[in-house]
């Protein structure tokens, strides 16, 4: 079924900063300079570096071909049916690619545990081989993960696996009419977050602190222990957090949350000339104009992420 692996890596922190300053000395330069530690950005690299080299040299002969690709090359990256994917980074890497895709498995590499939660990233080097072996052989058991869709009026799409951000590109405020159960509230906020069951343990989960903590400014040692909410990967719904809403003549707050059902819509029109933008996943270079005239529809996507377990 198979006949390439696509390995997709990420820069290491210290690459980054190479790319940055140029040359490795400059780099070192900078961060003893404001009087952090070098040596841990070396180590990091060290790691990887090594990690990524085993897997190249554990998965040669496997399938026909094996390419490896940087994340930043993802959004022109044309994946095929027979791709397998590797992921080898941290567990965002994950999610950065899965929306790339369309059912093909992806085997999540940790190449540092003591760095790296790997909650989705769940092999290690070591038995990275074990897990593509068994998608190969039609042996791998997988977890289904429902991702979230964006859909605009001018047919563009956007698929997240954790999260939507829609607002401003700063942090002025965002402007829009958001439509939910068949209600519509103009709005002005810092932006609204559509999570899935994924994200739900991310950007979500610190809405629902951020919540829990002004409760108990507000009613001190009266404030009850808000309930933290947590979705399965499989959960069919989406939920919604419309950020920092302000209430004035011209705006409201009463739709600042909500769970997105099976078959339901959450529509944004947005009200701002300019800067207005859709992201995923916390990829603000791949994104969707949000500006005057657009209408973004939010469900729940068709199309399943398929994670190989471990």
């Amino acid at each position: 079924m198979y006949d390439k692996i696509v390995l997709v890596t990420l820069k290491t922190r210290l690459e980054e900063l190479i790319e940055r300053f140029n040359t490795r000395e400059q780099a070192k330069f900078y961060i003893e300079h404001m009087g952090l530690n070098f040596a841990d950005y070396e180590r990091e690299h060290d790691v990887f570096v090594k990690a990524v080299h085993r897997l190249r040299r554990d998965l040669e002969g496997l399938t026909q071909k094996m390419q490896a690709i940087d994340r930043s090359f993802l959004p022109n990256f044309v994946f095929t049916l027979r791709d397998l994917v590797v992921a080898v980074g941290r567990d965002g890497l994950v999610a950065n690619t899965a929306k790339y895709l369309d059912g093909q498995p992806i085997v999540g590499v940790n190449p540092d545990p003591v760095r790296y939660d790997g909650i989705l990233v769940r092999f290690p080097v070591a038995r990275a081989k074990l897990g593509v072996v068994r998608v190969l052989e039609e042996r791998a058991a997988y977890d289904a993960v429902t991702m979230g869709e964006v859909v605009l009026n001018d047919s563009q799409r956007l698929l997240a696996f954790n999260d939507f951000y829609i607002g401003m590109r700063t942090h002025v405020s965002s402007r829009y009419s958001l439509t939910w159960h068949g209600k519509t509230e103009r709005q002005s906020s810092s932006g609204i977050i559509v999570s899935t069951g994924a994200g739900s343990t991310g950007w979500f989960s610190s809405m629902q602190h951020m919540a829990y903590a002004v409760s108990r400014l507000l009613l001190k040692d009266k404030a009850p222990q808000l309930p933290i909410m947590r979705m399965d990967w499989h959960d069919p719904r989406l939920a919604f957090v419309v950020r920092e809403p302000f209430l004035s003549k011209s705006s409201g707050v009463r739709l600042a949350a909500g769970m997105v059902e099976p078959g339901e819509e959450l529509k944004l029109e947005s009200h701002m000339p300019d800067g207005g933008i859709i992201y995923s996943d916390g990829v603000d270079t791949d994104v969707l104009a949000f500006n005057s005239g657009t209408v973004a529809t939010i469900r729940a996507a068709e199309r399943q992420a398929r994670l190989v377990a471990a």
